[in-house]
């Protein structure tokens, strides 16, 4: 959980509640009811803080729509989704608790400045208007909100300033982060097809890259015949690529094109646009930057690290800590929740 800025929030929460009817304006993601029913769904108990079951669900059910649209995600990316959401709405509530515990107070400036601004954003909307005296409190008090905990995670994640040894180590323990990737130079001649086209015109396309390979293999112009026969935008540049960074290929043809040496070329290899023959102009191994020129990026990033480690402890320690009851029967796959970190 990273907290958003304040007046994002409540941007969405202003342009919300002018789109719903007057009955059903409420903040979105607001601080669950404390009043709780027995016998009434619930997430979880926090003391005597109930989050209820229909404001879990309703907050889920817009995560969800965001996240995937209307498609149709793996079970896992659901499950991770419901943990993420029921996380968040825990821990906004510890958070707030612990934010008014320390005394930390929102910035009142701010606050009114964000105000302010909404007043001058929504001038000429006639529902602002009218309901402006309504939608005010509970904007400010969401604002209010967002400031403490803003403040309680800044003051969090402040890392204190890292000693040079311990850069030194991140940077000797992870060789990969400061390692610029082996670059290749790639020349390609594509003779296109549809991914949809027959078999047989793919037979036909990869009988001609065979015909041009031998061609090549006699001797003949790579680049010429790139520009006569390649339906690729390089084929105006003689079919050069350029250099690409390992990762950028797709795997599948990496593969291939790593037992070529400068100078050589592919066998016909299929991709998505078609059928290719592809030449190693050059390669470039390569380079583990040493530690002097990049310092400071292995510090902004051992920096980062702590920062996000410290964060996700805080949190789980909260909820560690606290009276914290998760309905497991209606949630089964929630049941572990507060008992280790996210």
């Amino acid at each position: 959980m990273t907290c958003k800025h304040p007046a994002g929030l409540a941007v969405a929460f202003v342009a919300l509640a002018l789109a719903m009817p007057v009955a059903a304006a409420q903040t979105p993601g607001a601080t669950p009811e404390m009043a709780h029913h027995r016998g009434q769904p619930y997430l979880a108990r926090i003391g005597d803080r109930v989050i209820s079951a229909r404001d879990y669900e309703t907050e889920l059910n817009g995560a969800a729509k965001q996240k995937f649209y209307h498609g149709q995600p793996p079970e896992a990316e659901v499950l991770a989704l419901q943990r993420d959401v029921a996380l968040r709405m825990v821990d906004r509530i510890l958070l707030l608790d612990e934010a008014q515990r320390r005394g930390i107070k929102p910035d009142g400036k701010a606050i009114q400045a964000t105000l302010d601004g909404y007043d001058a954003r929504y001038q000429d909307s006639e529902r602002w208007q009218r309901e402006r005296e309504r939608l005010i409190p509970g904007l400010k008090k969401r604002l209010e909100e967002e400031s403490l905990l803003t403040t309680l995670e800044q003051n969090t994640r402040r890392i204190p300033n890292l000693k040079d040894a311990a850069i030194r180590a991140y940077y000797d323990k992870h060789p990969e982060k400061f390692t610029e990737p082996e670059k290749i130079h790639l020349g390609m001649i594509l003779l296109q097809v549809l991914p949809s086209s027959a078999s047989n015109v793919w037979a036909a396309a990869e009988e001609e890259a065979g015909r041009l390979a031998k061609r090549l293999q006699g001797g003949a112009d790579f680049a010429e015949l790139a520009r006569l026969h390649s339906a690729d935008e390089s084929s105006a540049k003689g079919g050069d690529l350029g250099y690409l960074h390992r990762g950028i290929v797709p795997e599948a043809l990496q593969g291939s094109l790593d037992s070529l040496q400068p100078g050589q070329v592919s066998a016909p290899l299929r991709v998505l646009q078609g059928v290719a023959l592809f030449r190693m102009i050059d390669r470039v191994a390569p380079v583990h930057h040493p530690y002097a020129a990049v310092r400071e990026r292995a510090r902004s990033l051992l920096e980062r690290e702590r920062s996000e480690q410290a964060w996700t402890d805080y949190r789980a320690g909260l909820r560690a800590k606290a009276k914290l009851e998760v309905n497991a029967q209606r949630y089964p796959a929630l049941a572990d929740l507060g008992k280790r970190a996210p």
